[in-house]
């Protein structure tokens, strides 16, 4: 009997001390686009295009105050240096550039993680809707 009541009191003990914990959910940290990007491969409508033209030259820099500018350009979604901006600082689905004395242009991001390397996979049309490319972009250090 003494054993049933010294069970029954740690039990009763046991579930007064048990606290459910709430655990805040961790802010994501903003993806950080500061940099020089080089073209690492290019698709167009899904076949790969990359050793087709020299994409070697161009660099796509973004700075911390908000500005994009081209280095030796290529067919790209814009052809002129201007301001860039993310839908979301924390979870970015779209870039949007705007040229200087042009309009905005919006194309979807993705910003993966591969073998360690942060990289941008852009995906835009250019004009002809029937052509849809993807240039992945690694940062050139």
């Amino acid at each position: 009997m003494n054993r049933f009541i010294l069970f029954i009191a740690a039990c009763i003990c046991f579930l007064v001390s048990c606290k459910v914990e709430e655990i805040a959910p961790v802010a994501e940290a903003p993806k950080n686009l500061t940099g020089r990007w080089k073209i690492i491969k290019a698709t167009r409508n899904g076949t790969d295009i990359t050793n087709v033209f020299d994409f070697t030259q161009f660099r796509l820099r973004f700075d911390s105050t908000g500005n994009y500018m081209l280095e030796n350009k290529l067919p790209f979604l814009v052809n002129v240096n201007g301001k860039y901006a993310l839908d979301d600082p924390e979870y970015p689905f779209k870039l949007t550039l705007t040229p200087e004395g042009g309009s905005a242009i919006t194309t979807s991001l993705n910003y993966p993680t591969s073998a360690g390397v942060r990289l941008l996979n852009l995906t835009f049309v250019p004009g002809c809707e029937l052509n849809a490319y993807i240039y992945t972009l690694s940062r050139d250090n």
